[in-house]
């Protein structure tokens, strides 16, 4: 007699190992789209590329998870791929567990480096200076 949960699992399980082998497929992919970037001058993060592929996704979506789940899944793809290419710094207002670094991270994933600042000014300063490629700050 065949146990059905034992069988349920062997079966997500060789999913897993697809899935892993897409993930790296995918960010081999990456790494020769940075190449080109690279030679290119383009940039890393490209935010019309990012939503254009979550759209997508979301579109997609017609399975038990939801266009929020899938997104949130592809964010993160998008991310860790993102830096093979480079790491990105993105300053925020901080301290770390604030608002802003939530939105860091909900805008570019949890691969890149945050850099908490103390103010506003901070966050301009070390964007404009080169110390961060991008700067989060709350708007109200």
């Amino acid at each position: 007699m065949a146990d059905p949960l034992k069988e349920l699992r062997a079966a997500i399980d060789e999913i897993d190992r697809r899935l892993v082998a897409l993930l790296n497929e995918r960010a081999g992919l990456a790494q020769r789209v940075g190449r080109l970037k690279q030679t290119d001058g383009a940039p890393v993060y490209r935010p019309e590329r990012e939503a254009e592929v979550l759209r997508k996704v979301a579109a997609k979506s017609g399975g038990p998870l939801g266009e929020t789940a899938l997104s949130n899944v592809f964010r993160e793809v998008m991310s860790a791929c993102r830096a093979l290419e480079r790491e990105l710094t993105v300053a925020y207002l901080g301290p770390p567990g604030t608002f802003s670094e939530t939105a860091m991270q909900k805008q570019f994933g949890q691969s890149v480096k945050g850099l908490p600042c103390t103010t506003l000014d901070e966050v301009f300063r070390a964007t404009e200076a080169g110390g961060a490629d991008f700067g989060i700050v709350p708007v109200e």
